[in-house]
Formats: structure tokens, C-alpha cells, sequence
């Protein structure tokens, strides 16, 4: 495992208006220095909107097109959640695309029914985990920072874990942040890997005020960034740091075998 660096890029969004999203990200991603991976907020073209039908685009659309553009030239991977129509269903959906254009993607599992998300989306029922230079990576989305079990990094019979860095791209509103801060220290510790959330700032068009608190956390749970700010986050993640401290506190091994039904 070589050193991750990643960049979190925490921003306001344009309600609804996909191109000034992808023209304003365009711009950040342009003045980012060298990284390995960039990490967009949840449904970064639109902000957290239930108008799916109107805002839904076709899996390979623009901004699919626009992702693997961005990767193609920064040399880096990219991820970040859309909204994508495929068949009559509509998904909360991530894309992890890498340097070389292939990619792979992952339908939130856990939609807000607080916010009628599923009323609006279809749940996904696969966990989705990249392999990227030397790291195994979960890329999870908002509200399934709450279920513990969905994020776990699962104890194999043949794989002690499961993966080396948990993110989350999100949309969480200021009045419940504190669980937002707590629950992503939280998924470090008890999973012993990197744990990394991007969140957003400014408020939707649904009156929802955001004040960021995106951070990344290291396997011991001590926070390495965090910021209430308009502002990219850029971390150089150690994997010989994290190799190390498991060899030794291998808590993982005493950890319970299980599959989730």
C-alpha cells in the first residue's frame, strides 16, 4: 500500500441546475494541485432534491461523460453521487470512475424517508468496494452513515478486512451535524480504517441550511481535517501508518463472522 492523497471538495450548490454545478466544480477540480482522488458531495449536480423525474439523467449521461473527463485529464479518480434513471426506476446513485475511464457504481441503500427519498428513489442492495492504487475502498452515501452494519468492514474468512478507507458523500443538514461528526469518528475506530465524509454548505431549495463539517478521520479515530468552510480538504493518507497500528491492536480478529441477509 502507497500513500492515498484525497481531496474533499465542500461547496454550495446550485439548486437544481446541473450545468452550473458541473461548470463551478470544473473550475475547483482545475486548481486542485496533484491528488489521487477527488470526492464530490451527494447529488452534486443538483443538491438533495426529490424532483427525480425532472432532474433524472440516463446511467453514461453528461455527467457521467463530465466524470470521466475530469478523471481522464487530473489523472485521478473521481466520485460523487447523482440522480440516474435507468429502466422506470430512479437511483441516488455514485460513480467511482478512475484515471482510465472504466468505472464502477453504487445506489444509496438507505433512503431519508424523513425527506420522502423513497417515495422518490429506488433503494440499491449491493455494497460496492473499488480497488485503487493498493487500496480497497467503500464509498457509502449519507444516511447510511447511520447503520453500522451496512458500513462494516466485514471479517472474512480469508480477509481480516474488508477494506482501508469507508467514505461517505452526503447532504446533512446543520440541525442534526453532531451525529454527522460523531458517527463518522465512529466508523474509524470500530472498522480500523480511514473514514472520510464530504458534506456541503449554503442552503437548498428546500430551505436546508448546511455548514459543512466534512473531515477525515484516521483508523485511531483522531480527526486529520475538518472544516465549516467553502473549501477543498486534501489529506495524504499513510498506508504503512495504517498497516502498522493493525499489526498492532488487531481488535479486527476478535471480531464476529457474519453476512448480512
Amino acid at each position: 500500500m502507497e500513500d492515498l492523497t484525497v481531496s474533499l471538495i465542500q461547496t454550495d450548490l446550485h439548486w437544481e441546475e446541473r450545468d452550473a454545478n458541473l461548470a463551478m466544480f470544473e473550475e475547483k477540480i482545475w486548481n486542485l494541485e496533484e491528488t489521487d482522488l477527488i470526492v464530490l458531495p451527494e447529488m452534486f449536480t443538483t443538491g438533495f432534491s426529490m424532483n427525480s423525474e425532472k432532474l433524472a439523467e440516463p446511467a453514461g449521461g453528461k455527467t457521467f461523460k463530465w466524470m470521466r473527463q475530469m478523471a481522464k485529464q487530473k489523472r485521478c479518480s473521481i466520485t460523487g453521487s447523482y440522480i440516474v434513471k435507468e429502466n422506470s426506476d430512479y437511483f441516488n446513485r455514485l460513480y467511482f470512475v478512475y484515471p482510465d475511464g472504466t468505472s464502477a457504481y453504487y445506489d444509496k441503500k438507505h433512503l431519508f424517508a424523513l425527506a420522502g427519498e423513497d417515495k422518490s428513489y429506488t433503494a440499491g442492495q449491493e455494497k460496492l468496494i473499488v480497488e485503487y492504487g493498493g487500496w480497497k475502498i467503500c464509498p457509502l452515501i449519507c444516511y447510511d452513515l447511520r447503520f453500522p452494519a451496512w458500513a462494516r468492514s466485514q471479517r472474512s474468512q480469508t480477509n481480516l478486512y474488508q477494506y482501508d478507507l469507508l467514505l461517505f458523500v452526503a447532504n446533512w443538514p446543520s440541525p442534526r451535524v453532531e451525529a454527522w461528526d460523531s458517527l463518522l469518528k465512529a466508523r474509524a475506530i470500530e472498522n480500523i480504517s480511514y473514514c472520510a465524509g464530504v458534506n456541503r454548505v449554503g442552503e437548498d431549495g428546500a430551505s436546508k441550511d448546511y455548514t459543512g463539517h466534512s473531515g477525515i478521520y484516521a483508523y485511531s479515530g483522531e480527526k486529520l481535517t475538518f472544516s465549516t468552510s467553502e473549501e477543498i480538504l486534501t489529506v495524504r493518507l499513510s498506508g504503512s501508518d495504517l498497516q502498522n497500528f493493525r499489526a498492532k491492536f488487531p481488535f479486527q480478529e476478535d471480531s464476529d463472522v457474519y453476512s448480512l441477509a
